[in-house]
C-alpha cells in the first residue's frame, strides 16, 4: 500500500483540487492537508455542508466544470496558488449516457479537456507568483484511456488523451514563468465513479489478470504521487506523465 504522504512538507502551500468531496480528489486533497496546506476543493453542490463527509478542514468552491462562468469564479478566486490538481470528472456512461452521441461526445471532452484547461489558463498568474521551492505545479489526472482505446467511452478517453498533449504544450509555454505542469494516467482504482466497473467481474477480471501488482488502486496510491510530481524532490521534471497502475501499461 502507498507509503505516509505526510512524509511531504507543504506547510503553507495553497492547494486547488478540483472535484476534491469523493474518491481520488478527496484522498489527493486530505494527503495534501496532510502534510500541512491549505487545501480548496471544489464540487457541485451548493456548499460543504451539502455533503455527508466532514468538509469543514478545506475551503470549498462551488464548480460545475461544463459552466464557463463558474470555472472562471474559481479562477479569480485563487490570488495565491502554489498548485493546481484538474481532477473533476466522470465517465458519462455511469449516468447511462451514450459517448457514441457527437452531444455527449463533446460533453465529455469539454469535461475533461477544455474546462481544465480553462481553469488552469485563469490560474497562471496565480500560479507564476507562487514560491513553493520547486516551482508552482498544474497535475492532470489522465487515464488509461489516455493510452488504449476503450469503445464505451470515446468522449472521456479522448479528453484525458488531449490532456496529455496540453500537458505537454503548458509545459514548454510556462516553464520560464516558474510553472511545471505534468500527469498522472490512474488505472482501475477504487472510487464511487468506479464502483460498478470493479463489481463487475467482465470488466474488473480481465484488468486484474493483466496487473503485475494484483490489485486495484487506492485514491492514497494516486495521492503519493501527485504529491511527489509537486515538490521540490520533483522540480526538474515537467512535462511528463506518471502511470499510476499496478505495471497495467508494461505486462505483455
Amino acid at each position: 500500500m502507498a507509503s505516509n504522504a505526510t512524509h511531504f512538507d507543504f506547510s503553507g502551500a495553497r492547494i486547488l483540487v478540483t472535484g476534491g468531496t469523493s474518491g481520488i480528489g478527496a484522498g489527493i486533497a486530505a494527503a495534501y492537508l496532510a502534510a500541512g496546506a491549505e487545501v480548496t476543493i471544489t464540487g457541485t453542490r451548493a456548499s460543504a455542508r451539502d455533503y455527508d463527509t466532514d468538509l469543514s478542514d478545506y475551503r470549498y468552491l462551488q464548480l460545475d466544470v461544463e459552466d464557463p462562468a463558474q470555472v472562471d469564479a474559481v479562477a479569480q478566486a485563487q490570488t495565491q496558488l502554489d498548485v493546481l490538481v484538474n481532477n473533476a470528472g466522470i465517465a458519462l456512461p455511469s449516468l447511462g449516457l451514450d459517448e457514441w452521441d457527437p452531444d455527449n461526445f463533446g460533453r465529455a471532452v469539454n469535461i475533461h479537456l477544455v474546462s481544465g484547461f480553462r481553469l488552469a489558463r485563469g490560474c497562471r498568474d496565480a500560479l507564476r507568483a507562487s514560491e513553493l521551492a520547486g516551482g508552482a505545479s498544474v497535475i492532470g489526472i489522465a487515464s488509461m484511456s489516455s493510452y488504449f482505446g476503450m469503445g464505451i467511452i470515446p468522449g472521456y478517453g479522448a479528453g484525458k488523451t488531449g490532456l496529455l498533449g496540453v500537458t505537454r504544450a503548458m509545459a514548454v509555454e510556462w516553464g520560464p514563468l516558474g510553472i511545471r505542469a505534468n500527469c498522472v494516467a490512474v488505472g482501475l482504482c477504487e472510487s464511487r465513479m468506479t464502483a460498478a466497473t470493479i463489481a463487475n467481474p467482465e470488466w474488473s477480471a480481465p484488468t486484474m489478470a493483466r496487473t503485475p501488482l494484483g490489485r486495484h488502486g487506492t485514491p492514497e496510491d494516486v495521492a503519493g504521487a501527485v504529491l511527489f510530481l509537486s515538490s521540490a524532490q520533483a522540480g526538474w521534471i515537467t512535462g511528463q506523465t506518471l502511470p499510476i497502475d499496478g505495471g497495467y501499461t508494461v505486462a505483455g
